[in-house]
């Protein structure tokens, strides 16, 4: 397994950004594990949670050894609290960065399909809502996403009022990452929103495999989403079991979603 950190200048943040990499090309013979081909690889951009960076998935995951025995290309991009989303009064724009100039940019260096149903997005909690997000958000871009303990906030922070604070965040947090919090529901941050606006384009939406721990703290905003999408015949993979809102949750199913990956694309 080759394993790179990449700096680069982002035209969507402005500014120099750092991801990992994992490439699963340097495999070999006679130890178990498959043996790169030569033939395009999949890819998978894997986002991190709140107060977390691009190093998390390396340090507390066994995404290193499941990027060899699936051969899947990894990239961990940092999100720095900012779920992932576009900050149109900085002109900071995140969404963009992670959905569409970090694809472009790792296709140039790196032997990857660029083929829609190879071209994988996923997270846990914030990063799980970054996934779904900007997997919606550039549908045409992505075949498959994977959200573990998403946190679909937008339904449960949509017209807080100015004094709330949940212990993670208060009003003019949610406010500076989401914007005008009434109008939250039925914008382009809202994925229900965005799940109708893939399927008004005449899009096929991404597969989309989900998953959330029956002790997690976020287990009744993934029940709604998922209660949506069986509304809107999405097609989707929703799986619930024993866990808490932990690695120890993540690291298993993210092997499970790997699994599904591989095989649904074959």
């Amino acid at each position: 397994m080759a394993t790179l950190q990449i700096s680069f200048y982002s035209k969507s943040l402005k500014r120099e950004v750092t991801f990992n990499a994992l490439m699963p090309v340097d495999q070999p013979e006679g130890v178990g594990l498959p043996v790169w081909s030569g033939q395009p690889l999949r890819a998978l951009y894997l986002l991190h949670g709140f107060s977390g960076s691009h190093n998390d998935w390396m340090n507390f995951s066994r995404i290193r050894e499941l990027a060899d025995r699936y051969q899947v290309a990894v990239f961990m991009p940092a999100g720095e609290n900012h779920f992932y989303l576009d900050d149109e009064n900085r002109e900071v724009y995140f969404g963009e960065y992670i959905g569409k100039e970090l694809v472009d940019f790792t296709r140039k260096l790196f032997p990857l399909s660029e083929a829609r149903g190879d071209t994988w997005i996923g997270g846990l909690s914030m990063g799980g809502y970054g996934a779904i997000r900007n997997g919606l958000k550039y549908a045409e871009q992505f075949g498959r996403i994977i959200a573990l303990s998403s946190a679909l906030i937008p339904y449960s922070i949509a017209n807080i009022a100015p004094d709330h604070n949940d212990g993670i965040g208060s009003y003019k947090y949610y406010t500076s990452v989401f914007g005008d919090l009434s109008r939250l529901l039925g914008s382009d941050k809202d994925p229900e929103k965005l799940v109708l606006d893939v399927k008004a384009k005449g899009l096929v939406l991404p597969k989309l495999y989900m998953a959330c721990g029956t002790e997690d703290f976020l287990l009744d905003v993934n029940r709604r989403f998922h209660g949506f999408l069986e509304g809107e015949k999405a097609g989707h993979r929703y799986e619930e079991g024993p866990g808490e809102h932990t690695w120890q949750f993540w690291d298993e199913h993210i092997e499970a979603a790997l699994k599904w990956a591989v095989a649904d694309s074959n």
